[in-house]
Protein backbone atom coordinates (compact mmCIF):
# COMPACT_ATOMS: atom_id res chain seq x y z
CA UNK A 1 0.00 0.00 0.00
CA UNK A 2 2.99 2.28 0.67
CA UNK A 3 4.45 1.47 -2.00
CA UNK A 4 1.46 2.64 -3.95
CA UNK A 5 1.00 5.60 -2.36
CA UNK A 6 4.70 6.68 -3.26
CA UNK A 7 4.53 5.58 -6.92
CA UNK A 8 0.90 7.61 -7.21
CA UNK A 9 2.73 10.75 -5.72
CA UNK A 10 5.99 10.30 -7.86
CA UNK A 11 3.69 9.99 -10.82
CA UNK A 12 1.91 13.23 -10.30
CA UNK A 13 4.85 14.91 -9.41
CA UNK A 14 6.53 14.47 -12.82
CA UNK A 15 3.30 15.51 -14.62
CA UNK A 16 4.08 18.70 -16.36
CA UNK A 17 2.63 21.55 -14.96
CA UNK A 18 -0.61 22.75 -16.74
CA UNK A 19 0.91 25.73 -19.56
CA UNK A 20 -0.30 29.54 -18.87
CA UNK A 21 -2.56 31.26 -21.45
CA UNK A 22 -0.67 33.92 -22.87
CA UNK A 23 -1.42 37.17 -23.33
CA UNK A 24 -0.26 40.03 -24.67
CA UNK A 25 -1.00 43.47 -22.83
CA UNK A 26 0.23 47.25 -24.66
CA UNK A 27 0.38 49.58 -22.51
CA UNK A 28 -0.43 53.75 -23.48
CA UNK A 29 2.88 54.88 -23.06
CA UNK A 30 6.62 53.43 -21.58
CA UNK A 31 5.62 52.29 -18.10
CA UNK A 32 5.28 54.64 -15.40
CA UNK A 33 3.39 55.05 -12.13
CA UNK A 34 0.17 54.91 -14.25
CA UNK A 35 0.89 51.43 -14.78
CA UNK A 36 1.52 50.50 -11.42
CA UNK A 37 -1.50 47.81 -10.07
CA UNK A 38 -0.50 45.83 -13.29
CA UNK A 39 3.69 46.02 -12.38
CA UNK A 40 3.18 45.17 -8.85
CA UNK A 41 0.62 42.42 -10.40
CA UNK A 42 3.36 40.86 -12.44
CA UNK A 43 6.03 41.07 -9.72
CA UNK A 44 4.09 39.74 -6.77
CA UNK A 45 2.98 36.29 -9.20
CA UNK A 46 -0.90 37.10 -9.35
CA UNK A 47 -1.12 37.06 -12.94
CA UNK A 48 0.44 33.52 -12.52
CA UNK A 49 -2.13 32.69 -9.52
CA UNK A 50 -5.05 33.35 -12.49
CA UNK A 51 -3.03 31.09 -14.68
CA UNK A 52 -1.74 33.55 -17.23
CA UNK A 53 1.65 34.51 -18.99
CA UNK A 54 0.95 38.49 -19.72
CA UNK A 55 3.58 40.06 -21.70
CA UNK A 56 3.34 43.80 -21.28
CA UNK A 57 4.75 45.63 -24.11
CA UNK A 58 5.22 49.70 -24.20
CA UNK A 59 4.28 50.83 -27.56
CA UNK A 60 6.70 53.00 -29.77
CA UNK A 61 3.66 55.14 -31.43
CA UNK A 62 0.84 55.59 -27.81
CA UNK A 63 -1.41 56.03 -30.62
CA UNK A 64 -1.28 51.71 -32.36
CA UNK A 65 -2.20 50.17 -28.71
CA UNK A 66 -5.77 49.98 -29.90
CA UNK A 67 -5.60 49.53 -33.57
CA UNK A 68 -3.24 46.53 -32.72
CA UNK A 69 -6.28 45.39 -30.16
CA UNK A 70 -8.68 46.47 -33.13
CA UNK A 71 -6.43 44.32 -36.03
CA UNK A 72 -6.27 41.09 -33.39
CA UNK A 73 -2.01 41.75 -33.15
CA UNK A 74 -2.63 42.08 -29.34
CA UNK A 75 -4.77 40.81 -26.71
CA UNK A 76 -5.55 43.77 -24.43
CA UNK A 77 -4.38 47.85 -24.86
CA UNK A 78 -4.40 50.59 -21.98
CA UNK A 79 -6.23 53.66 -23.52
CA UNK A 80 -8.61 56.11 -22.39
CA UNK A 81 -12.07 56.28 -22.26
CA UNK A 82 -12.44 59.86 -24.01
CA UNK A 83 -10.23 58.45 -27.39
CA UNK A 84 -12.52 54.80 -27.17
CA UNK A 85 -15.91 56.73 -27.70
CA UNK A 86 -14.27 58.64 -31.05
CA UNK A 87 -12.60 55.34 -32.16
CA UNK A 88 -15.98 53.22 -31.69
CA UNK A 89 -17.49 55.87 -33.73
CA UNK A 90 -14.73 55.71 -36.58
CA UNK A 91 -15.78 52.08 -36.62
CA UNK A 92 -12.85 50.18 -34.68
CA UNK A 93 -13.83 47.05 -32.88
CA UNK A 94 -13.15 47.90 -29.64
CA UNK A 95 -14.88 47.66 -25.77
CA UNK A 96 -13.56 49.20 -22.75
CA UNK A 97 -13.24 45.83 -20.19
CA UNK A 98 -11.52 47.26 -17.36
CA UNK A 99 -10.97 50.50 -15.77
CA UNK A 100 -7.19 50.96 -14.34
CA UNK A 101 -7.48 54.98 -13.49
CA UNK A 102 -10.75 56.23 -12.18
CA UNK A 103 -10.39 60.09 -12.49
CA UNK A 104 -9.92 61.99 -14.83
CA UNK A 105 -5.72 62.95 -14.65
CA UNK A 106 -6.16 65.93 -17.85
CA UNK A 107 -6.11 69.42 -16.46
CA UNK A 108 -6.14 73.15 -17.28
CA UNK A 109 -2.67 74.20 -15.81
CA UNK A 110 -1.82 77.76 -15.14
CA UNK A 111 1.63 79.41 -13.84
CA UNK A 112 0.89 79.56 -9.96
CA UNK A 113 1.62 83.81 -10.14
CA UNK A 114 0.63 83.87 -13.83
CA UNK A 115 -2.02 86.07 -14.97
CA UNK A 116 -4.41 83.56 -14.98
CA UNK A 117 -6.04 83.07 -11.38
CA UNK A 118 -9.47 82.15 -12.30
CA UNK A 119 -10.86 80.62 -15.14
CA UNK A 120 -12.80 84.25 -16.66
CA UNK A 121 -8.97 85.42 -16.97
CA UNK A 122 -8.39 83.03 -19.75
CA UNK A 123 -10.48 86.10 -21.77
CA UNK A 124 -7.82 86.75 -24.18
CA UNK A 125 -5.38 84.29 -23.36
CA UNK A 126 -3.33 81.90 -25.31
CA UNK A 127 -4.16 77.99 -24.72
CA UNK A 128 -1.87 75.15 -25.79
CA UNK A 129 -2.79 71.82 -26.55
CA UNK A 130 -1.23 68.48 -28.30
CA UNK A 131 -4.07 66.82 -29.66
CA UNK A 132 -7.57 68.22 -31.04
CA UNK A 133 -10.70 67.45 -30.72
CA UNK A 134 -11.58 65.93 -27.44
CA UNK A 135 -9.12 68.83 -25.61
CA UNK A 136 -10.88 71.57 -27.49
CA UNK A 137 -14.38 70.14 -26.28
CA UNK A 138 -12.67 70.22 -22.85
CA UNK A 139 -11.64 73.79 -22.89
CA UNK A 140 -15.08 74.82 -24.54
CA UNK A 141 -16.97 73.15 -21.55
CA UNK A 142 -14.91 74.70 -19.47
CA UNK A 143 -14.98 78.26 -20.95
CA UNK A 144 -19.17 77.51 -20.91
CA UNK A 145 -18.82 78.01 -16.78
CA UNK A 146 -17.03 81.14 -17.06
CA UNK A 147 -19.71 82.56 -19.55
CA UNK A 148 -16.63 82.66 -22.08
CA UNK A 149 -16.76 80.90 -25.71
CA UNK A 150 -13.78 79.46 -27.57
CA UNK A 151 -13.80 82.82 -28.90
CA UNK A 152 -12.51 84.24 -26.61
CA UNK A 153 -9.23 82.74 -26.50
CA UNK A 154 -6.36 81.25 -28.96
CA UNK A 155 -5.38 77.67 -29.15
CA UNK A 156 -1.58 76.85 -29.99
CA UNK A 157 -0.70 73.57 -30.73
CA UNK A 158 2.23 73.11 -28.99
CA UNK A 159 2.99 69.58 -29.74
CA UNK A 160 4.29 67.41 -26.33
CA UNK A 161 5.65 70.40 -24.97
CA UNK A 162 3.20 71.30 -22.66
CA UNK A 163 4.91 72.38 -19.75
CA UNK A 164 8.12 73.77 -21.48
CA UNK A 165 5.35 76.15 -23.56
CA UNK A 166 3.57 77.15 -20.49
CA UNK A 167 6.82 77.81 -18.48
CA UNK A 168 8.50 79.97 -21.41
CA UNK A 169 5.39 82.04 -21.45
CA UNK A 170 4.52 81.04 -25.37
CA UNK A 171 1.04 80.21 -23.46
CA UNK A 172 -0.81 81.61 -21.14
CA UNK A 173 -2.34 77.81 -19.72
CA UNK A 174 -2.13 74.65 -21.20
CA UNK A 175 -4.66 71.64 -21.59
CA UNK A 176 -3.89 67.38 -22.06
CA UNK A 177 -1.06 67.57 -18.63
CA UNK A 178 -1.60 65.28 -16.40
CA UNK A 179 -2.24 66.68 -13.02
CA UNK A 180 -0.11 63.90 -11.58
CA UNK A 181 2.60 64.37 -13.35
CA UNK A 182 2.99 67.93 -14.78
CA UNK A 183 2.62 69.83 -11.58
CA UNK A 184 5.67 67.79 -10.34
CA UNK A 185 8.24 68.71 -13.40
CA UNK A 186 7.19 72.21 -13.59
CA UNK A 187 8.33 72.13 -10.48
CA UNK A 188 11.51 70.48 -10.83
CA UNK A 189 12.05 72.89 -13.29
CA UNK A 190 12.06 75.97 -11.19
CA UNK A 191 8.15 76.93 -11.92
CA UNK A 192 5.05 76.55 -9.89
CA UNK A 193 2.01 75.30 -11.72
CA UNK A 194 -1.57 75.23 -10.65
CA UNK A 195 -4.63 73.18 -12.42
CA UNK A 196 -7.71 73.75 -12.22
CA UNK A 197 -9.61 70.22 -12.30
CA UNK A 198 -11.51 69.78 -15.63
CA UNK A 199 -14.58 67.45 -13.86
CA UNK A 200 -15.06 70.78 -11.54
CA UNK A 201 -15.71 73.01 -14.23
CA UNK A 202 -18.40 71.45 -16.34
CA UNK A 203 -16.50 68.85 -17.88
CA UNK A 204 -18.27 65.33 -17.01
CA UNK A 205 -16.22 62.95 -14.74
CA UNK A 206 -14.61 60.14 -17.12
CA UNK A 207 -11.84 56.86 -16.42
CA UNK A 208 -8.48 58.39 -17.38
CA UNK A 209 -6.74 54.98 -18.56
CA UNK A 210 -9.05 51.93 -19.23
CA UNK A 211 -8.70 48.40 -20.22
CA UNK A 212 -9.55 47.95 -24.18
CA UNK A 213 -10.20 44.57 -26.15
CA UNK A 214 -11.89 43.53 -29.28
CA UNK A 215 -15.43 42.42 -28.57
CA UNK A 216 -15.17 40.11 -31.44
CA UNK A 217 -12.39 38.04 -30.15
CA UNK A 218 -12.97 38.62 -26.19
CA UNK A 219 -12.40 35.56 -24.02
CA UNK A 220 -14.48 37.08 -20.98
CA UNK A 221 -13.36 34.37 -18.54
CA UNK A 222 -9.62 35.16 -19.49
CA UNK A 223 -10.54 38.44 -19.19
CA UNK A 224 -11.72 38.67 -15.45
CA UNK A 225 -8.73 36.67 -14.59
CA UNK A 226 -6.40 39.45 -15.68
CA UNK A 227 -8.73 41.99 -14.16
CA UNK A 228 -8.42 40.07 -10.95
CA UNK A 229 -4.95 40.02 -10.72
CA UNK A 230 -4.88 43.84 -11.49
CA UNK A 231 -7.21 44.49 -8.65
CA UNK A 232 -5.17 42.24 -6.16
CA UNK A 233 -2.12 44.46 -7.74
CA UNK A 234 -4.36 47.83 -6.87
CA UNK A 235 -5.11 46.44 -3.17
CA UNK A 236 -1.26 45.47 -2.61
CA UNK A 237 -0.77 49.03 -3.29
CA UNK A 238 -3.31 50.42 -0.91
CA UNK A 239 -2.10 48.31 2.07
CA UNK A 240 1.55 48.25 1.51
CA UNK A 241 2.54 51.54 -0.45
CA UNK A 242 6.38 51.31 0.63
CA UNK A 243 6.91 47.84 -0.19
CA UNK A 244 5.09 48.34 -3.57
CA UNK A 245 6.71 51.51 -4.38
CA UNK A 246 10.15 49.90 -4.06
CA UNK A 247 8.62 46.56 -6.29
CA UNK A 248 7.98 48.99 -8.49
CA UNK A 249 10.86 51.47 -8.89
CA UNK A 250 13.16 48.08 -9.06
CA UNK A 251 12.06 47.09 -12.13
CA UNK A 252 13.94 49.74 -13.93
CA UNK A 253 16.22 52.38 -12.91
CA UNK A 254 14.73 55.72 -14.12
CA UNK A 255 11.85 54.81 -12.31
CA UNK A 256 13.73 56.11 -9.18
CA UNK A 257 13.65 59.26 -9.13
CA UNK A 258 11.83 62.34 -7.66
CA UNK A 259 9.31 63.07 -10.16
CA UNK A 260 8.22 59.25 -10.69
CA UNK A 261 8.32 59.02 -6.89
CA UNK A 262 5.79 62.42 -6.33
CA UNK A 263 3.56 60.71 -9.68
CA UNK A 264 3.33 57.46 -7.65
CA UNK A 265 2.05 58.87 -4.31
CA UNK A 266 -0.34 61.40 -5.98
CA UNK A 267 -1.40 58.76 -8.57
CA UNK A 268 -2.06 56.43 -5.54
CA UNK A 269 -5.39 57.12 -4.79
CA UNK A 270 -7.05 57.41 -8.35
CA UNK A 271 -6.68 53.52 -9.34
CA UNK A 272 -9.34 51.34 -9.54
CA UNK A 273 -10.12 49.33 -6.92
CA UNK A 274 -12.61 47.25 -8.85
CA UNK A 275 -11.70 47.17 -12.14
CA UNK A 276 -13.56 44.85 -13.79
CA UNK A 277 -16.67 46.88 -12.62
CA UNK A 278 -18.57 49.35 -14.96
CA UNK A 279 -20.03 52.67 -14.45
CA UNK A 280 -22.81 52.74 -17.39
CA UNK A 281 -23.70 56.55 -16.11
CA UNK A 282 -20.45 57.55 -16.70
CA UNK A 283 -20.04 55.69 -20.12
CA UNK A 284 -23.80 57.41 -21.23
CA UNK A 285 -22.73 61.00 -19.52
CA UNK A 286 -19.73 60.99 -21.13
CA UNK A 287 -20.94 59.54 -25.00
CA UNK A 288 -23.61 62.73 -24.46
CA UNK A 289 -20.75 65.43 -23.74
CA UNK A 290 -19.23 64.65 -26.87
CA UNK A 291 -22.46 64.40 -28.92
CA UNK A 292 -23.13 67.74 -27.94
CA UNK A 293 -19.36 69.27 -28.51
CA UNK A 294 -20.28 67.89 -32.41
CA UNK A 295 -17.37 65.35 -32.00
CA UNK A 296 -19.46 62.47 -33.04
CA UNK A 297 -22.69 62.15 -34.88
CA UNK A 298 -24.92 60.27 -32.53
CA UNK A 299 -25.34 58.89 -29.20
CA UNK A 300 -23.84 54.80 -29.21
CA UNK A 301 -25.65 52.92 -26.03
CA UNK A 302 -23.23 51.98 -23.40
CA UNK A 303 -23.15 48.47 -24.68
CA UNK A 304 -21.63 49.11 -27.61
CA UNK A 305 -18.82 51.39 -25.78
CA UNK A 306 -18.13 48.82 -22.61
CA UNK A 307 -18.76 45.57 -21.03
CA UNK A 308 -19.85 45.03 -17.36
CA UNK A 309 -17.44 41.97 -16.46
CA UNK A 310 -17.84 42.80 -12.70
CA UNK A 311 -21.68 42.48 -13.21
CA UNK A 312 -21.51 38.49 -15.21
Amino acid sequence: MKHFALTAALALLAQPALAEDKVTLMLDWFVNPDHAPIIVAQEKGFFKDEGLEVEVVAPADPADPPKLVAAGKADYAISYQPQLHLQVHEGLPLTRVGTLIATPLNCLMVKADGPVQKIEDLKGKKIGYSVSGVEEALVGQILKTAGLAMSDVEMVNVNWSLSPALIAGQVDATIGGYRNFELTQMRLEGAEGKCFYIEEHGVPTYDELIFVANPQVLDRQKTRRLLHAVERGAQYMVNHPEEAWELFSATAPDLKDELNAAAWKDTLPRFSQSPAALDQGRYARFETFLHESGLISNVLPVSELAVDLGAE
